[in-house]
């Protein structure tokens, strides 16, 4: 089995959300997104804002999980039917994305780094996923 890697970007309080109930959603909860996932995959959530089109600015990475089963499931989240898959979440500490830029393969331009985040759904490669969680873990208490 191979795993793959990917990038969320979801509001804080859609993290919040999954988080709390062992879930994952990608592209506004489209069924699409969920059946480009495999178990073991892995994932981190990006979260521009704490709302979805809203709320303050956030600009970290917010939520590190494993998918745990990839079976796609409807669900009604914050009033809309959105397609998910089940999840386990690691502990971690939200991480500024800035001082990871320079080094994460897909920022192509630093100077124009929001352009990699237009999608709401993405893969990438497992230095830059390494890269990520090794920052996110780091400052987890003990």
């Amino acid at each position: 089995m191979t795993v793959r890697y990917w990038v969320g970007v979801v509001s804080l309080d859609h993290v919040d959300y999954a988080t709390e109930t062992g879930v994952c959603a990608f592209s506004k909860g489209i069924k699409p997104a969920i059946t480009k996932l495999s178990e073991g995959d892995r994932f981190v959530f990006y979260s521009p804002k704490t709302g979805f089109m809203s709320g303050d600015p956030v600009q970290c990475f917010t939520a590190l999980g494993t998918v745990i089963d990839p079976t796609p499931v409807e669900i009604d989240w914050d009033g809309h039917t959105i397609w998910t898959a089940r999840a386990a979440y690691a502990k971690i500490t939200q991480t500024p994305v800035r001082p990871l830029l320079e080094s994460l393969r897909f920022v192509t331009n630093p100077a124009k780094w929001g352009m990699a985040f237009r999608r709401g759904q993405f893969e990438i490669t497992e230095q830059d996923f390494t890269l990520i969680e090794t920052a996110m873990k780091s400052q987890v208490s003990k």
